[in-house]
């Protein structure tokens, strides 16, 4: 009888006896119940949207341009549903590398750079702005208010402030001006220097650290404009014939329907609120198409500026 029990004890404490017809205490899980009827959305993949890449020439200050333009690239990035970088480089010439190499969607540039990279890379206008219900500028001469000053050979021995290198207006059009009278810049004043936009050369003469300068029309207007206390410090004695306007440009390597886009974009601002806002503050009436051959007397004096040298250093 003890083996019977030791044999049962065995078997017990290894798992091998049956259950004896007891019902197992271990209760099973229920299988896995699916309702395809109830669906779900799948997760939503965000994918970063590239910004819209805007340059614009340093006519005016970089704080001038960011306060200018500020509601103009609010209005790109509401349209185009995508954020909008504003790129910004000291010099035309830097702002041109840009274009060319496709670092920038979109460009306002002055008119001689836009001539510039028409033929250095095939530059595209895309539209221009209309002021006055009219689409050319003009080059101004300026001096300080208490000049005795009348013309450019009244500046001779003077201290004269050009814009850029670059520029139609600040640069390429007073050049042509003092060679008229037989010099070239660095011959003709004391000394030279560059601003590198207009405001800036527009206070250079202001604050009498210039004895004169040249500047674009439409920035000294839209100077005026907003501080009329400038109007009492500068004087304009020479105003040049009128040239094409500077333009909104892309680079060749930007995509067509982008390009149709942006331009439609433009063409469309002044019809609705927000647009005509914007436009005000950059002091413009609206956006229109332009041709080339808007820009052919500037091109002329441009050409006539570089056959015959540019006589000075920078």
């Amino acid at each position: 009888m003890k083996k019977i029990w030791l044999v049962f004890l065995v078997l017990l404490l290894t798992g091998w006896l049956p259950a004896c017809g007891m019902e197992s205490t271990q209760t099973q899980s229920p299988e896995a119940y699916v309702d395809l009827s109830v669906r779900q959305p799948l997760p939503t993949l965000v994918r970063e949207v590239p910004p819209l890449r805007v340059a614009v020439a340093s006519v005016v200050s970089p704080k001038g341009t960011v306060q200018s333009y500020n509601d103009l690239l609010e209005y790109l990035a509401g349209r185009f549903n995508r954020p909008v970088e504003l790129v910004q480089r000291r010099t035309y010439a830097e702002t041109n590398q840009l274009i060319a190499e496709g670092q920038v969607d979109v460009a306002f540039v002055c008119t001689s750079a836009y001539l510039e990279g028409s033929q250095a890379f095939g530059m595209e206008l895309l539209a221009a702005p209309q002021v006055g219900g009219e689409t050319v500028y003009y080059s101004l001469l300026l001096v300080p208010a208490d000049s005795p000053a009348q013309s450019m050979a009244d500046l001779q021995n003077g201290v004269f402030a050009f814009t850029d290198p670059m520029s139609l207006s600040g640069r390429v059009y007073p050049t042509m001006l003092v060679r008229q009278l037989g010099y070239d810049p660095q011959t003709f004043f004391s000394r030279i220097f560059f601003t590198y936009n207009h405001d800036e050369a527009i206070r250079a003469v202001a604050s009498g650290l210039a004895d004169g300068a040249a500047v674009d029309s439409l920035v000294y207007e839209f100077a005026v404009q907003r501080d009329p206390q400038l109007q009492k410090k500068v004087r304009v004695i020479h105003r040049s014939p009128p040239f094409g306007i500077p333009p909104v440009v892309v680079s060749p390597l930007v995509d067509e329907n982008l390009k149709r886009e942006l331009q439609k974009v433009l063409l469309d601002m002044a019809l609705d609120r927000q647009g005509q806002q914007a436009l005000a503050e950059i002091g413009v009436e609206r956006f229109v198409q332009i041709e080339p051959a808007a820009y052919e007397s500037a091109r002329r004096l441009v050409e006539q500026y570089q056959q015959e040298g540019e006589g000075d250093s920078d």
